[in-house]
């Protein structure tokens, strides 16, 4: 992963445990809106992020070495 990538899903967490904490989730339904609340916080400002610098923050730079990604394009 790249570092904004990295940057990016600590914010998703972040905002996701602060959401959960702040409306008091209990349960899985409770906390599944939290996490749809977070990622949705993450991707907002993920895409500010992409407008304004014109780089993308997915990149193909994650834990699949070569062979592993090779595989996949063959299927």
């Amino acid at each position: 992963m790249s570092e904004a990538e990295l940057i990016f899903t600590a914010l998703a967490e972040l905002s996701t445990r602060q959401i959960a904490k702040t409306s008091n989730a209990r349960g899985m339904k409770e906390n599944k809106v939290a996490g749809k609340k977070g990622g949705k916080t993450a991707k907002q400002a993920r895409l500010v992020y992409e407008k304004n610098t014109g780089q993308k923050v997915i990149t193909c730079e994650n834990f699949l070495l070569s062979a592993d990604r090779k595989k996949l394009k063959n299927k």
